[in-house]
């Protein structure tokens, strides 16, 4: 039978329903078996990255802390050696 015929048999009302129906089962069906696994894996993927990216963020944290302490350092061992060399070119004088 094509639509025509069924038209014909039982009206364009309930032939468009059941073809709506049809519709709806099929993207049920295309969202609970493609989607929703799809959007699960998507979420796992997310939390993953994210986790890295925390892990990221306090590593670059701690690396900021050391260049600091490395920089104080270095200055105030320049600050101390400049001394020195100002003290050693009073005694000489």
């Amino acid at each position: 039978m094509d639509v025509v015929d069924l038209i014909e048999k039982f009206g364009f009302a309930t032939v468009m329903v059941v073809g709506l129906g049809y519709f709806v089962y099929y993207v049920w069906v295309t969202i609970t078996k493609i989607i929703d696994p799809a959007i699960s894996d998507m979420k796992t993927t997310i939390i993953r990255l994210t986790d890295q990216l925390r892990l990221l963020d306090q590593d670059m944290i701690r690396l900021q802390q050391k260049l600091n302490t490395a920089l104080e350092i270095k200055e105030t061992n320049g600050k101390k050696e400049t001394n020195k060399k100002a003290k050693g070119s009073r005694r000489n004088k």
